[in-house]
């Protein structure tokens, strides 16, 4: 246990358990977000949801890989995509499991979290759902965003954190 100034007492976390962890808050946040909007608040019946003026709710289902390539909704491709995500946790997951540092680790199981969370939405519903969108207006022309969830922020958070960690990160040290 460790006393970080406030006078509670926390326990240490190792920074592989900070990963898992934020892999399993990430697939938790973002499955709950989606059944909220399907059963809840029911986004597909209610249609698009204006939320604020450059941000809507709005129901998509994405049977292709990232921005929407690839789409193809037969069951052999949803098969392959699947295989293909299966592989590439288990890669980030001995990657993260590898990982020296606390940045690297967290920003890995983030992306782990976000394609387990996609992953779910395909074995489930057939396709990921999105639900996130924006938008600005400029001289009556509307100029939208590609439709995302939380899995995506996740994984996009991750991408940044292990560029940071690449780049500006605390440097490896050197062999003598």
């Amino acid at each position: 246990m460790e006393d970080v100034g406030s006078g509670c007492l926390i326990p240490r976390m190792t920074p592989l358990g900070a990963g898992i962890l934020a892999a399993i808050v990430t697939v938790l946040a973002d499955q709950a977000s989606k059944l909220w909007l399907l059963n809840g608040f029911d986004l597909a019946r209610r249609g698009a949801v204006k939320v604020t003026p450059f941000f809507d709710l709005v129901l998509a289902k994405n049977v292709g890989i990232s921005f929407g390539w690839l789409q193809n909704d037969s069951q052999g491709a949803q098969l392959a995509l699947m295989a293909v995500k299966v592989l590439a946790v288990i890669a980030l997951a001995i990657w993260m499991a590898r990982s020296h540092t606390r940045l690297a680790t967290v920003s890995l199981g983030l992306i782990i979290g976000g394609a387990i969370g996609n992953g779910i939405d395909r074995f489930v519903h057939g396709a990921v759902i999105d639900f996130a969108l924006f938008h600005i207006e400029i001289a009556g022309n509307t100029y939208n965003w590609y439709v995302f969830n939380l899995a995506d922020v996740a994984i996009v958070a991750g991408v940044a954190g292990l560029l940071y960690d690449s780049f500006l990160g605390v440097p490896a040290a050197k062999a003598p």
